[in-house]
């Protein structure tokens, strides 16, 4: 049989196929709408600390204005200095009228600005003007006609107290609507995070305050001698000069007009011509209630902790005139202190109300920075002036009673100033986060416990006047706790 060799063709098997090749990845991207991450805590310090440090030296230049107007005076008599006393402390009372406008209007251009929004800044700013035009005349036309029922109310119905203060209060009182108007420029300017020029028109006014004191005083050459009303004067004018110097600053940034010459995205020009902008959603009336919103609670808690300090000064009282005097004098120490944890407060609402427009989650680590912050000055401050009280006190009085007293108060207040700057600096969160009024119901609680302790402790003949001193210990620190306790809650 023929055999038949084996067939040379070749079977191909067909390759399996490829698996899909997968697209290249891209770099993760965060979703277009989600929110800028916050900001770590070290930026969050030296951010506070540069809005901040400007502030504490406008606030302090605000209390050299009285200092200035005690110093020359002085050589006018007692009298002199206790009606810039009164005046003093009627001024200290009207800032919290104004502070709503003040508060409010920093907080929305805030927010407006960090959010982008500039076409709200013309509305918002027509809102503040509305109210202060609401607020001014009234408080300087009413305490003018009213000036002798005041003065009899801070200073007795007779005497030399009385008469002076009622010539100082004649003049302070029409110039109270350039002090307004000021407060409410510095509002917008520090809104739009420049809290730079707020504390040089500060130190302007105070310079001329204190080249005016002494010509409008004493009246030397033709000038004519004006006493207590030349230092109301020299106050007003001093004022009014630094008010025109920021219109002018406030005019060039150019706030009050849109940039109408941009095309927004997605915008088309209206029958006018000029392009839509976010202002077109917001109406005066409705940026009103919101400045009233953020403003009045923040305004009403700041009148609050005054009537507190003027009801402590009525329990002092009672012990006698070398503790009255040791409280008045360390009162004026602290400010030093103080002022600083108001100017943290300050710094902290307008960096969390630029945050929140910008959609940043900030609100907790901006809190736990400005606590921090507020507790190291007051804490700091608190231990230098028990260390430096001797020091500090003979600047003021040579009375052995008075020193002892001061000496002893100074180390009660330490305590209480470290519990001052947390709660105030925590405030600051709440007032930039648009909930100044769970604030004031923090201080408010913390009030209703402090007097009643301070009345009950100073009877208790161990205490005496330091029961009082212990007081403001437990009830500053009661509202820091609920303040805390409020902020983890809400920031959860």
């Amino acid at each position: 049989m023929p055999t038949t060799e084996p067939s040379s063709r070749v079977t191909t098997v067909p390759a399996a196929p490829a698996p899909p090749t997968a697209p290249p990845t891209a770099p993760p991207t965060a979703p277009p709408h989600a929110p800028p991450p916050a900001p770590p805590p070290a930026a969050t310090r030296r951010a506070l600390l540069a809005l901040g440090v400007p502030v504490y030296l406008e606030l302090l230049s605000g209390v050299v204005t009285g200092l200035i107007d005690t110093l020359w005076l002085s050589r006018v008599g007692e009298a002199a200095v206790g009606a810039v006393a009164v005046a003093t402390t009627v001024e200290n009372v009207l800032l919290g009228v104004i502070l709503t406008a003040n508060i409010g209007a920093t907080v929305l251009i805030a927010d407006a600005t960090g959010g982008g929004r500039r076409g709200e800044l013309p509305v918002i700013m027509r809102a503040v003007g509305i109210l202060w035009l609401a607020i001014a005349p009234v408080v300087a036309i009413g305490g003018f006609l009213c000036r002798e029922e005041v003065a009899s109310l801070l200073a007795g119905p007779d005497g030399d107290v009385h008469r002076l203060a009622v010539r100082f209060l004649a003049v302070s009182f029409p110039g109270i609507a350039v002090f307004f108007a000021q407060n409410v420029v510095d509002g917008i300017l520090k809104g739009t995070g420049d809290t730079r020029t707020p504390m040089r028109m500060a130190i302007l006014a105070n310079v001329l305050v204190l080249v005016l004191d002494p010509l409008l005083i004493y009246g030397p050459g033709p000038l004519p001698r004006l006493g207590v009303a030349g230092a109301a004067l020299g106050m007003v004018i001093g004022r009014a000069v630094a008010l025109a110097v920021s219109l002018v600053l406030l005019r060039r940034k150019r706030l009050g007009r849109p940039l109408d010459d941009l095309p927004p995205a997605g915008r088309s020009p209206g029958p006018t011509g000029r392009y839509a902008t976010p202002a077109d959603d917001l109406r005066w009336s409705t940026a009103l209630r919101r400045l009233l919103g953020t403003g009045l609670p923040a305004a009403g808690d700041f009148v609050l902790r005054m009537g507190v300090a003027a009801t402590l000064v009525g329990l002092v009282a009672r012990f006698g005139e070398d503790q009255l005097a040791a409280y008045g004098i360390d009162v004026k120490v602290i400010l030093f202190a103080t002022m600083a944890c108001y100017a943290v407060r300050q710094a902290a609402g307008i960096l969390l109300a630029r945050a929140r427009g910008a959609g940043q989650r900030a609100a907790g680590v901006i809190g736990r920075q400005s606590v921090l912050l507020g507790t190291a000055v007051g804490a700091g401050g608190g231990l230098a002036f028990a260390l430096a009280g001797p020091l500090l006190l003979h600047g003021f009085t040579d009375a052995p009673g008075v020193l002892a007293a001061g000496r002893t108060l100074l180390w009660f207040l330490l305590p209480y100033l470290a519990l001052l700057g947390g709660t105030v600096g925590l405030s600051g969160v709440f007032v930039g986060g648009g909930r100044s009024g769970a604030m004031f119901c923090v201080t408010l609680l913390g009030a209703a416990v402090q007097l009643p302790l301070a009345y009950g402790l100073s009877t208790v003949p161990a205490l005496g006047v330091q029961g009082v001193w212990l007081s403001m210990s437990a009830g500053t620190g009661l509202q820091f706790l609920l303040g805390w306790a409020l902020f983890r809650r809400t920031e959860s």
